[in-house]
């Protein structure tokens, strides 16, 4: 099911019960904001689709009799915890909350907590940093004909991408660009979408790939299994016209199409989304066809070899070095064409941000695999096949930097408004990647917004680490 169809599901439930949504969130799955956040384009597990459906199926039919009692005044971060007795006027009754389920490492989604993120990438200057520390290396590459390839292993809302084509088109400004993005989110490849017309008004000679196949699939467009194989979709699209609002009314009017298809499912195995059907988008410019004939991708004559590869933040911080190694980026590494370069960026912690975390978590250690262990994974990973490459972990000098939380000048030197000790606390939280139940807990006292003050008055502001690390080819 789509996350509409359980929204869909829920709110006629609600209306035949005469059940408030909160009311069903918090006796369903114990979260009174589940409604809210699936029409924000939340989604849910396959274990918690399980729980609200045997719920809704257990439950009495609509009418008055079972509208839920007035609760007792709680906290909100309490009342989200604690199941409501409701009764009939002439034979009360209860409605049992759902049992508490432990944490399940399958439950863990955390890259699709739209609410987190869009307030992190909204509030950090994160973006707009990583997007400068890897244009930095676009001086280091030598672009072969007929095109830059450049491929983008986790597009996100499509600011780093973006950010990085501005500065392909100022270096050079006549060359064809190849570029593949690969993104499960749909919300993020609508947004991604929205900040594409300007490109191809600025750089027509531009061919942009999108797909949802994974790390291993998807530098070639190819999925490994044949069933998958069978079921790929592939779409071409050739913009007409030649300004930015004909561009963007012809990407608007894909959004049916990736709602159709740019869907997901939870894998089993990780609980990560996954794609149901493997999807690739091709956009170009239509009065561009003939230049581009040679960098357009066919079915089945697609080729790597590219001259730029972004990995920044592809993997959970908490994932082992031979996962991230296995998984990401050693498939990654192989799709790099000669004199080509691989930028990995990922967290490092050593920040007020963690600072933050160890006030309410002593001890926690999300950033445990550096890229110094991360490189040497790579390394015995490729195996004989990292004997053409060269892995540059680099001095902290060169490796490291920083980007801030904004705020405004004074804003954190006195009384620190609630809504930047919000902001700062999801900020922290979502870098560290702390888990949602954990946070349910940590949040039923005050304790994480004063933790998250002092940390803010102690630096005068909020800022993260990050590093970067290297893996180049050497030419032909």
């Amino acid at each position: 099911m789509s996350p509409e169809d359980v929204l869909r599901d829920i709110l006629e439930f609600c209306r035949k019960a005469g059940m408030a949504e909160s009311t069903f969130g918090r006796l369903a799955v114990n979260d009174g904001k589940l409604v809210p956040r699936l029409r924000d384009s939340g989604s849910v597990t396959l274990k918690t689709l399980a729980r609200l459906q045997a719920f809704m199926a257990g439950q009495p039919g609509a009418g008055a009799a079972h509208l839920p009692a007035k609760p007792a005044p709680l906290k909100a971060a309490a009342m989200a915890q604690t199941a409501e007795t409701v009764s009939a006027p002439a034979q009360p009754k209860k409605i049992p909350a759902a049992p508490a389920v432990a944490a399940d490492p399958a439950d863990f989604r955390f890259f699709d907590n739209r609410q987190k993120y869009l307030m992190f990438v909204n509030t950090c200057s994160e973006k707009w940093v990583v997007a400068n520390r890897v244009s930095m290396e676009l001086g280091n590459i030598s672009p072969r004909p007929p095109a830059l390839r450049l491929f983008d292993a986790g597009v996100g809302d499509g600011t780093v991408l973006t950010r990085v084509m501005r500065a392909m088109h100022h270096r050079h400004p006549t060359m064809p660009f190849y570029i593949v993005g690969k993104e499960i989110s749909l919300e993020d490849v609508r947004l991604t979408l929205e900040k594409f017309p300007d490109r191809f008004y600025e750089h027509p000679s531009t061919v942009v790939v999108l797909t949802n196949l994974y790390y291993s699939e998807a530098p070639w467009l190819t999925p490994k299994s044949t069933t998958a194989a069978h079921g790929l979709i592939w779409k071409e699209v050739a913009l007409s016209g030649n300004s930015s609002h004909e561009f963007e009314e012809q990407l608007t009017e894909l959004q049916s199409f990736l709602s159709e298809n740019w869907t997901a499912k939870t894998s089993a195995k990780t609980g990560n989304p996954i794609y149901e059907r493997p999807v690739v988008l091709t956009l170009y410019r239509e009065d561009h066809r003939f230049l581009l004939d040679p960098i357009i991708p066919k079915p089945g004559r697609v080729t790597a070899d590219y001259d730029l590869v972004i990995a920044s933040q592809p993997y959970r911080a908490r994932s082992s070095a031979e996962f991230k190694a296995g998984k990401v980026i050693g498939p990654l590494a192989r799709a790099i064409g000669p004199g080509g370069r691989l930028i990995g960026i990922h967290s490092m912690g050593g920040d007020p941000g963690l600072d933050i975390v160890r006030k309410v978590w002593p001890g926690e250690d999300p950033f445990a695999v550096d890229r110094h262990a991360l490189l040497k994974a790579v390394k015995a990973h490729l195996g004989s096949y990292g004997r053409n490459l060269t892995f540059n972990a680099y001095s902290d000098v060169r490796s490291t930097f920083r980007y801030d939380m904004h705020t405004l000048p004074g804003e954190v030197s006195g009384a620190i408004g609630t809504s930047t000790l919000f902001a700062a606390w999801n900020a922290a939280i979502y870098v560290a990647q702390i888990e949602d139940q954990r946070l349910s807990e940590a949040v039923k006292n005050d304790r994480y917004l004063e933790a998250t003050q002092e940390v803010l008055q102690q630096y005068g502001g909020l800022w993260f680490n990050d590093e970067s690390f290297v893996i180049s080819r050497r030419p032909l």
